[in-house]
């Protein structure tokens, strides 16, 4: 890996990573660093380490890392039954949404044209619901929270836009001008004991965290 990746969590069933913006969570056909590549570092047995779910390349934050084939089965069945794991996301938007806070509640299908995908609001797609409330403004732009309450692949990019103000950066959602601004804040998973980590914001959303957390 080209930077050494912290750890926000650790104990004999899994770990929580702080995965780098750009990094992605597994190599691609044209290899290239990954998160992966920490595997063999984190193993705590012949097996493993397992991803128990997945970033976008260009997400930064917390992402769990299953030491232990059980707790990888337990995690990602708490994770795909909504509201068992809170998952809870910073991101930049382009604009300011109306109000302090909401609910988007619209369904996602995938779309394929092409090579290319995208998630598109649709009434036959899969169910999916995310919260949302302002955290401040800065430039014209805005910090959102948004919890999923279900898990949907791209669900908060695509709601956003659905929303009206796509995150910033987005390449596919919204202008894709600079870094996207999208962060994994929280992951907690209520276990025996409970896993609980937060990232802080990457140095490319640093400077806008800070300046919108002080307008509220």
């Amino acid at each position: 890996m080209p930077q050494p990746i912290e750890i926000l969590f650790q104990d004999d069933r899994a770990l929580v990573v702080n995965k780098p913006a750009g990094l992605p969570v597994y190599a691609g056909r044209a290899g290239g660093p990954s998160i992966e590549d920490g595997f063999p570092a984190w193993r705590r047995g012949k097996t493993g380490p397992w991803a128990a779910h997945r970033l976008d390349q260009d997400t930064a934050g917390c992402l769990l890392i299953a030491r232990k084939k059980a707790f990888l089965l337990e995690a990602q069945a708490m994770m795909a039954e909504g509201g068992k794991a809170e998952k809870i996301y910073w991101a930049g938007l382009r604009g300011v949404p109306d109000g302090p806070a909401g609910e988007i509640d619209a369904p996602l299908k995938k779309l394929t044209q092409g090579k290319s995908w995208r998630m598109a609001v649709q009434a036959q797609g899969a169910p999916a619901r995310t919260s949302w409330r302002l955290l401040g403004t800065q430039g014209g732009n805005a910090l959102v929270e948004f919890t999923l309450l279900t898990g949907r692949t791209h669900q908060i990019r695509a709601h956003a836009a659905h929303l009206g103000h796509p995150v910033l950066g987005d390449p596919v959602y919204g202008d894709g001008q600079g870094k996207m601004c999208l962060l994994a804040r929280r992951l907690a998973l209520p276990l025996t004991p409970a896993i609980d980590a937060t990232a802080p914001p990457p140095a490319h959303m640093a400077d806008f965290v800070e300046r919108c957390l002080g307008t509220l």
